[in-house]
């Protein structure tokens, strides 16, 4: 029974931070309709913020969190607001094509700055021990710090100015700037929010696993999987899809051996598209 019960622990605890990955990029996706092909530098990003802090000054990574996510929103803000929203109504493909050039861009910088080294912050926590299941602290604070970020931004959504201004505009843009909601700065606002959600996720990632841009596509696409499994556009949608994901990973890795649970994963999203493309909680408009 344990060794299923591990299986379960190690799901969740991957989900939690693959939630956390792809819940900024689905927003994104799903209210500017851009594919943010910056999402994995800005995790990676993130990680390196927090490492350097972490080991140049002895900062804790969890209390270099915030100041993470604040340099990633003002990075990502500036962005949308000063170049990304002068061709925000244009094709898809013309969206895809900036923010892929912006991507390399800002890859390139870190590799200059920063080397393709991996890095990781090292923090010896110990681990809990509960029914024959191993769990690592900093894995379990991982876990819960990514589980309320995600719910933080879903209470963002909800219940906040911004955030219903945010889904006014996904629902009708028009209709919303009509309202008298500047279209322009929400569509920047929800751009930072994502990169701030992004680098905030690459600040966990940093504690659990070695960071390094040559990383920065899985993330990418893991974040594209999420989406398609748990549906698009919404926080839930990404809290299911990343659970989800987590769990075939945890399986699949025991099963079939690590080389295969990546494999399983977009198989997975191959299958959902052809027999539920909307995902698992995707709403209509946002297949």
């Amino acid at each position: 029974m344990a060794p299923y019960l591990q299986i379960v622990a190690n799901g969740l605890m991957l989900g939690a931070l693959y939630a956390c990955i792809a819940v900024g990029f689905s927003l994104v996706w799903g209210v500017l309709n851009i594919i943010n092909m910056l999402h994995g530098s800005f995790i990676v990003l993130g990680g390196y913020l927090v490492y350097f802090a972490w080991h140049h000054f002895d900062i804790n990574p969890f209390v270099t969190l915030p100041a993470a996510a604040a340099l990633t929103f003002l990075a990502g803000y500036l962005l949308q607001y000063g170049a990304i929203n002068r061709v925000v109504a244009r094709p898809v493909l013309t969206t895809l094509t900036l923010t892929f050039g912006l991507d390399m861009i800002l890859y390139n910088l870190m590799n200059v700055s920063f080397d393709a080294t991996p890095r990781r912050v090292s923090l010896d926590l110990g681990r809990l021990d509960v029914a024959g299941v191993a769990l690592p602290i900093d894995r379990v604070w991982v876990m819960v710090l990514a589980l309320a970020l995600t719910g933080l931004l879903y209470a963002v959504m909800r219940g906040s100015r911004l955030g219903r201004a945010i889904v006014a505009v996904r629902m009708d843009r028009d209709a919303a700037a009509l309202m008298g909601i500047r279209v322009p700065r929400i569509y920047a606002a929800t751009f930072g929010i994502a990169a701030a959600m992004a680098g905030a996720c690459g600040a966990l990632m940093a504690v659990v696993f070695p960071v390094t841009t040559g990383i920065s596509g899985l993330l990418l696409g893991k974040a594209f999987v999420v989406c398609v499994i748990g549906g698009l556009g919404t926080v839930p949608g990404a809290l299911v899809g990343g659970m989800a994901l987590g769990m075939i990973e945890s399986a699949a890795g025991h099963f079939l051996g690590a080389q295969y649970a990546v494999l399983l994963g977009f198989l997975v999203m191959l299958a959902l598209l052809v027999v539920r493309p909307g995902g698992i909680m995707g709403k209509k408009g946002y297949e």
